[in-house]
């Protein structure tokens, strides 16, 4: 499947299955919610603290699959993981990318200040998947 295909597939949702490499090889997967950038990069807020993250720092393979709402189509895209520092403080590099992707995923915020300091509370970074390979079942492509 040519990358193209996958990511404009991929860029009209927003819900997938991450999956990344455990310590003993086997695959871990997270239910995720994600975005698209303009040049097809996946992202998404992760919280340092959780597998996924820690699997990613030690291997930075990732895939993401993602189906159509009824199942029936699916892309699963491969791709090279980097991940951001943790949001250390409320107006710093971190804490900007991750208010860019929640504009981007669902708006505006009540209360852009205290998503601020939560982002930083929560050990919040940004991964960036760099999608290298694409495949799947798109029956109506």
């Amino acid at each position: 499947m040519e990358l193209s295909t996958a990511t404009a597939f991929i860029r009209d949702r927003r819900n997938g299955v991450l999956t990344t490499i455990r310590r003993d090889g086997r695959p871990q997967l997270s239910n995720i919610v994600y975005a698209v950038d303009a040049a097809g990069a996946i992202q998404v807020s992760v919280t340092a603290n959780r597998a996924k993250t820690r699997n990613l720092e030690r291997d930075p393979r990732a895939s993401l699959y993602v189906s159509r709402d009824d199942f029936w189509a699916y892309v699963v895209v491969d791709g090279t993981a980097t991940l951001t520092p943790v949001a250390a403080d409320p107006h710093d590099a971190t804490a900007d990318a991750l208010v860019e992707l929640y504009r981007r995923l669902a708006g505006e915020h009540t209360d852009w200040e205290d998503y601020r300091r939560a982002v930083v509370t929560e050990g919040r970074l940004v991964l960036t998947i760099t999608p290298d390979h694409a495949y799947g079942m798109l029956p109506d492509a």
